[in-house]
């Protein structure tokens, strides 16, 4: 072949693929001037000025922040520091635990399968996974032994009370005290620094547990979106890990989104800190139980609720495809209609604060967007190490603050100046 053009040619050939590929990779979320996309280069500077306090005030060690408008980025920043000891700059690129983001993601995978007519979503979730057959309901709970008493529930759960968190299921570790007590007594794990467990072994322990209220009685924040990871196993014959990568990953372009990082990823996982007593921010370090940097082993406990890593690119590109209707850079990964499904009230009167609960999402009201300028109908989330993210699809909005602390006692108020900060940046 060689021989068919000269060698300088050939080069030319080969300089110009990898520009290409390159290029396609980067246009992905392009660039764009803020006034382009109806908003004000300066008015954005001021996210810089009052996110830089927080980190000279040491209240984050650093931070990555991303704003999105019309398809194109129009903000995004590292600041501070990775490592304090060593001065580290906080790369823009730096891949966090996201914990909690995990859930909008298992949630999109079990609709896939729902599209494809593997179920409804009001079938009980027994009829995939035996154990939450005939669930019970914790009657009388002892503290001093953890022993309980159980009633039956009146109702199934159903598929739909998994995706709006109204199961009756709670969390592992952040749960209420009876549920935390028996969950670690049959050893179910909440989902983070757990990699040497498996999906189907601590799902199935998990149905035949006691639900701490009737299924669609409330909405209980808890490991629902685990019970769905391993619901998108049971259906698609894959691993969730997999699974997500090649039906979301691969086709929208998320190429550093993973439970555990490959080798050549590892070093870009950001340094998670903590507080000590006082509220000062300091190094979180490992103990003997419990990995820090869980996510640089080579695990096999693929956590639907809160196991992925990512970067803020990565889930903006997610969040992007769901402003566009399920589609982006010409891969599709939902119908426009569940799309819509997935981003409206699903808890009828039920309430999150001001707010409402979709399929995977909170969902803004009239109340939650008196309280912060976003528009009703944004749906968003977060994680417990410090991230989160909104999209709204009236103004065509996906935003990500991302940090790595926890706890972080100032986080809610900087998540909210954020948002302020990024709508005062809107002329039009």
């Amino acid at each position: 072949m060689s021989g068919i053009f000269p060698a300088s040619i050939w080069k030319t050939i080969l300089f110009f693929f990898l520009f290409s590929s390159k290029l396609v990779f980067a246009q992905l979320l392009p660039d764009m001037s803020a006034e382009s996309a109806g908003m004000s280069t300066t008015r954005l500077q001021r996210i810089d000025k009052v996110l830089q306090e927080y980190v000279d005030q040491k209240q984050v060690a650093g931070v990555v922040a991303i704003v999105v408008r019309n398809g194109k980025i129009v903000y995004y920043k590292g600041l501070g520091a990775d490592d304090w000891d060593v001065k580290s700059h906080l790369k823009k690129d730096a891949i966090f635990r996201i914990a909690s983001q995990t859930k909008a993601i298992t949630s999109t995978a079990a609709m896939i399968l729902f599209e494809e007519g593997k179920f409804l979503l009001d079938d009980p979730i027994s009829k995939y996974i035996p154990s939450f057959k005939n669930p019970q309901i914790i009657d009388k709970f002892n503290e001093a032994d953890s022993s309980y008493t159980t009633k039956p529930a009146k109702h199934e759960i159903t598929i739909r009370q998994l995706l709006t968190h109204t199961s009756g299921i709670s969390y592992a570790v952040i749960g209420s005290k009876e549920a935390t007590a028996i969950y670690a007594k049959n050893d179910i794990p909440s989902g983070i620094g757990t990699p040497k467990y498996k999906l189907a072994d601590v799902i199935t322990r998990l149905g035949k547990l006691p639900l701490v209220h009737e299924p669609g009685e409330k909405f209980t924040y808890g490991l629902n979106s685990d019970v769905l990871g391993y619901l998108v196993e049971v259906l698609s014959g894959k691993s969730l890990d997999s699974f997500l990568k090649e039906r979301i990953f691969e086709p929208l372009g998320m190429k550093d989104t993973y439970f555990y990082l490959p080798e050549n990823k590892k070093s870009r996982l950001a340094r998670l800190y903590t507080e000590d007593p006082e509220g000062n921010t300091i190094k979180a370090e490992s103990r003997p139980d419990f990995n820090i940097d869980y996510p640089t082993e080579n695990g096999s406990f693929y956590a639907g609720g809160a196991g992925l890593t990512s970067t803020a690119y990565d889930y903006a590109i997610f969040l992007q495809s769901f402003l566009n209707g399920g589609e982006f850079n010409g891969k599709r990964i939902l119908s426009p209609a569940v799309v819509h499904l997935m981003t409206q009230n699903q808890i009828g009167d039920l309430d999150i604060g001001k707010n409402k609960f979709g399929l995977g999402f909170s969902v803004t009201t009239e109340k939650g967007a008196a309280r912060i300028p976003v528009s009703v109908g944004t749906f968003d989330w977060g994680g417990i190490f410090g991230t989160t993210y909104w999209a709204d699809p009236k103004d065509n909005i996906v935003a990500l603050l991302m940090t790595q602390k926890y706890p972080n006692n100032t986080w809610g108020e900087m998540q909210d100046k954020f948002k302020v900060l990024v709508y005062q940046a809107v002329i039009k």
